[in-house]
């Protein structure tokens, strides 16, 4: 289990997370939501070590990850998937992929079930990142992050800008992995998309959770995104 406990992060003399805490089970999805610069992004980088924390504590299956450096961070079985991707453009999709590999020794099979799940990406296994379209540069870095054979995966606005049909496929594989046992946290601004997928929402306001319901309640009672998100 994912435990963030009273997290502080700022960037510089600006504080940005206040006490954020929310914890994330393995076979489910959450969801983080927020107007944008509520802290949802942050909150993904912190766990990732990419941030210090000023004050607090966040544990992954028992261990205090957020005293590791970041690149030991996926060693633990944690994959991410930045916002913007954020692919090395001049490599090849194969190249990108074995980057997701080595972070944890993953064995080549780890990559085949990463393929399967996205077979469109056994085309292009030659072919710069660059080059792909949008649709598949997310089906790469996804696939990256799976690379590390995550139990936990997080994910900063993976459909940002794609076609239905793509986001419905990235629905799937995140269904598929909730289904595998793993723990999922997304942030999603598409109320629609988080409604269909997500077992809970935990909304993010000036740094910390005000708010955590199951999908289900929000699906029947859409009052409160209207307050929290103005939506």
């Amino acid at each position: 289990m994912l435990n963030v406990s009273a997290v502080d992060v700022a960037y510089g003399p600006v504080p940005v997370l206040h006490g954020l805490s929310f914890g994330a089970r393995r076979g489910e999805i959450l969801c983080l939501m927020g107007r944008n610069g509520a802290g949802k992004t942050t909150a993904m980088k912190a766990i990732m070590g990419l941030l210090p924390l000023t004050a607090g504590r966040i544990d992954w299956d028992g261990v205090v990850i957020s005293d590791l450096p970041a690149h030991a961070v996926p060693g633990r079985g944690i994959g991410y998937v930045p916002q913007g991707r954020r692919l090395f453009g001049d490599l090849t999709v194969a190249e990108n992929l074995a980057i997701g590999l080595s972070a944890r020794r993953s064995p080549p099979s780890v990559r085949e079930a990463a393929l399967d799940l996205f077979p469109a990406l056994r085309d292009r296994l030659a072919q710069r990142s660059e080059t792909l379209s949008g649709g598949e540069q997310s089906m790469l870095a996804i696939a990256r992050a799976l690379c590390v054979d995550p139990g936990l995966m997080l994910l900063d606005e993976p459909t940002e800008g794609l076609q239905p049909s793509m986001v419905a496929a990235i629905r799937d594989v995140l269904l598929r992995l909730r289904g595998e046992g793993r723990a999922v946290v997304l942030v999603e601004q598409r109320i629609d998309a988080v409604l269909d997928l997500a077992d809970r929402v935990a909304i993010v306001e000036r740094g910390s959770i005000v708010e955590t319901a199951d999908a289900a309640t929000l699906h029947a009672d859409p009052a409160i995104l209207r307050a929290r998100l103005g939506v």
